[in-house]
């Protein structure tokens, strides 16, 4: 793939390993769309990749929205070629605390994100994709 024609979405992009990896994709001449739930964070990195690059506001944990946002954002930049998956739940715990057990909604919080959330982004992204 030349990064130079490529039109991804990135999740997790308003830092770190996302932010990154939609500048890896900016500078080389490609267009992305930053997939995030931190608004602030989003529009600020948006807007300094320039022109080629949107924030759209996705939790990736929920289907219907990932939908959404993956059409929104090929409509924009007029097709998908690639996702890049860097949304993630940092939950530090132990299955026994010092205050005792580990919720399980914390837990599966983290599932919902870390691996629905990169589930629900290949299929959407795929069906897109398939049409290339």
């Amino acid at each position: 793939m030349e990064l130079n024609q490529a039109k991804a979405i990135v999740t997790g992009g308003a830092s770190g390993l996302g932010l990154a990896s939609a500048r890896a994709v900016v500078d080389a001449g490609g267009q992305a769309v930053l997939l995030d739930i931190n608004d602030e964070a989003g529009a600020e990195a948006a807007a300094s990749l320039g022109n080629d690059t949107r924030y759209i506001r996705t939790d990736v944990s929920d289907e219907s929205a990932v939908k959404a946002a993956v059409t929104e954002a090929a409509e924009h930049m007029d097709g998908l070629t690639f996702a890049i998956n860097c949304a993630g739940i940092v939950a530090p715990g132990r299955v026994l605390g010092r205050e005792g057990p580990m919720a399980s909604d914390y837990f599966a919080r983290t599932i919902q994100g870390n691996l629905v959330g990169s589930f629900n982004i290949a299929k959407e992204a795929a069906n897109i994709m398939q049409h290339n």
